[in-house]
């Protein structure tokens, strides 16, 4: 008579199999997230390129309305005309001025960070 081994598997091949499993798992993400990543670069490249265009054009296409209506003006009052874009444009550039210095005071991933310390801190407790 043959015998057949129709034994369950041990605790130890259960415990190996799900370590691969998961290995493969983790593995797959990371292979996923660096495909994503490198997309996401030229993505963001192409995007600050055609930015630097439309900023650049807009600026010109300022310039040359500015230079227009400074034309236009009579030649007795170029001089207020060209005082008055000076300041709406230095008025402009402060007030970006201080945005911009208040954007950068904000820390990013704030709240990705946080969470992680409450997670350090909730680990710590288990102890």
């Amino acid at each position: 008579m043959i015998e057949t081994n129709n034994q369950a598997p041990g605790l130890s091949s259960l415990v190996q199999k799900l370590a691969r499993a998961s290995f493969g798992a983790l593995q797959n993400r990371g292979e996923l997230l660096s495909i994503e990543w490198q997309e996401e670069k030229a993505r963001l490249t192409e995007l600050l390129m055609w930015t630097i265009g439309l900023l650049f054009l807009a600026i010109m296409g300022v310039v040359m309305l500015t230079a227009t209506i400074i034309i236009l003006v009579p030649s007795d009052y170029r001089v207020y005309a060209v005082a008055a874009f000076t300041l709406l444009y230095l008025a402009g550039a402060v007030a970006a001025w201080f945005t911009v210095k208040s954007l950068l005071k904000h820390e990013p991933f704030a709240e990705s960070l946080t969470q992680v310390k409450k997670d350090a801190v909730w680990l710590e407790s288990l102890r």
